[in-house]
């Protein structure tokens, strides 16, 4: 079966948790992504920082991004792949968990990022379907 690190896209790039929220839209802007992981000063993932965040955390609830830090965005435990799980275990962990993007690790290191659309690219269509109804549902 396909595992995390051959679906993955490479060269994650983190936004400190230090980092202003500003900077992490513009490196979403010019990486063409819709989300960064926070990585901290320990180079340890902290969580993962969402256009979606940026837009209603941030920007709907009156905040200046400039003075907003990346890592008082971050919630709890970041949700992880292993570099080597397949991806079934993928799909069990962004339906469980009701998120579409997953950094993958190896060790403790960040090694790249999984969205949705890589993980139903990977999966035969049933499972694809499966994938998208699970996420979409409340």
């Amino acid at each position: 079966m396909t595992t995390a690190r051959e679906i993955m896209a490479e060269g994650a790039e983190c936004i400190g948790a230090d980092e202003p929220v500003l900077l992490a839209a513009q490196k979403m802007a010019e990486m063409g992504v819709g989300a960064l992981p926070i990585c901290g000063t320990d180079d340890k993932l902290k969580g993962v920082l969402t256009d979606r965040d940026i837009v209603v955390k941030v920007l709907g609830a009156g905040k200046d991004p400039a003075s907003t830090r990346a890592g008082e965005l971050a919630q709890g435990e970041a949700v992880t792949i292993g570099a080597d799980d397949d991806a079934t275990e993928i799909m069990r962990t962004m339906t469980a968990h009701k998120v579409r993007r997953l950094p993958v690790i190896d060790g403790h290191r960040l090694i790249g990022m999984i969205a949705q659309a890589d993980v139903a690219r990977a999966l035969p269509d049933p499972q694809v379907g499966d994938l998208l109804e699970a996420l979409s549902t409340d």
